[in-house]
């Protein structure tokens, strides 16, 4: 596979998703990007940064300054910054469109831009995520992972209250978690023995038992069951100290029990490149790490970092799952 063919979904279409799609189609890209969207809503983008935009047929080979799209029409005129729950639907059908056409081979791989969860459930529909819509629809089970050029992060629980966590870290969720990104962490990243370091639940990773017994009754018997098949697992570790430079360079990703204990450090540690990758779809899937930031929307001052980096790194997954 010489160029992968990725669908790409800018999201929110009044947040800072298309303008990043119309940025990207000015230079040259590791894949072949058909965008699944409104057509006015990006040329209004283009409009509104002053930027050269022609879209395309599918197939195209485009130059920069062209995007090829797979038009899907959303109710209302886009008002940048200033979501619309009437066009959340249209929003969804994006997602579900390159999910189905990845599923059935039509694309190698699926681009995603930011969301707006608000919105999406203002206009009746139940949404929690992009990783769980697209789980939903492969039938699969999935696991969120964040990286940066120097880090990987991935998730045991991820959108859940914090008073939900303590009882969704179950020994089948983390050896599915685990078995999870062991697998791609090998089939995706080439990496043939991979380190995975595991975060405790509880400060101190629960100082023997004083500050919490998930430690010790959960997460610590499902290591040693894991490890006995052959997986190079280090911890339960203290989440204070475990993303020490000097550490980070023995692993190869971090498994963190919760949304907020290894993200805000992925992301201080390099927010602009940062990119979410679901693990466990059948084909790769990569989104930026951002929201919709609805007041840049229109301005041309968002930084398109993030996709540049998701599609880059979507494009490099397809094609190691091309290979034999």
């Amino acid at each position: 596979m010489v160029r992968p063919r990725l669908a790409l979904i800018p999201g929110e279409p009044a947040g800072v998703g298309p303008e990043l799609c119309v940025r990207l189609a000015q230079t040259r890209q590791p894949a072949d990007l058909v965008a699944i969207a409104d057509p006015d809503a990006l040329l209004a983008a283009a409009a509104a940064l002053s930027l050269p935009l022609t879209l395309r047929e599918p197939g195209t080979d485009c130059v920069p300054g062209e995007l090829a799209i797979q038009p899907l029409k959303q109710s209302r005129l886009t008002r940048f910054g200033h979501a619309d729950p009437a066009n959340a639907r249209a929003v969804i059908d994006a997602l579900l469109a390159g999910g189905r056409g990845c599923l059935d081979g039509s694309f190698h791989g699926l681009v995603t831009g930011p969301v707006n969860k608000a919105s999406i459930n203002a206009g009746g529909i139940a949404y929690t995520g992009t990783t769980e819509l697209l789980a939903a629809q492969a039938g699969t089970d999935v696991v969120m992972m964040l990286a940066n050029p120097g880090l990987r992060v991935a998730l045991v629980t991820t959108h859940l209250p914090l008073r939900a966590v303590a009882d969704a870290i179950t020994p089948v969720a983390l050896v599915r978690t685990l078995r999870i990104l062991h697998a791609a962490l090998r089939r995706d990243f080439a990496i043939a023995v991979p380190r995975i370091a595991v975060l405790g639940l509880n400060p101190h990773a629960g100082e023997d038992g004083v500050l919490g017994q998930e430690e010790i009754n959960t997460i610590a018997p499902v290591l040693a069951k894991l490890r006995s098949e052959g997986m190079t697992l280090i911890g339960p570790l203290p989440a204070d100290t475990a993303f020490l430079p000097q550490k980070l360079a023995g692993f190869d990703a971090v498994l963190a029990m919760y949304h907020d204990q290894g993200l805000p450090v992925l992301k201080y540690a390099g927010f602009e490149q940062a990119v979410n990758i679901t693990l466990g779809l059948p084909y790769p899937r990569v989104a930026v790490d951002h929201g919709t930031a609805l007041e840049l929307a229109g301005k041309g001052s968002a930084d398109p970092s993030s996709l540049i980096a998701a599609v880059e790194l979507c494009a490099r997954l397809a094609q190691q799952r091309a290979q034999p």
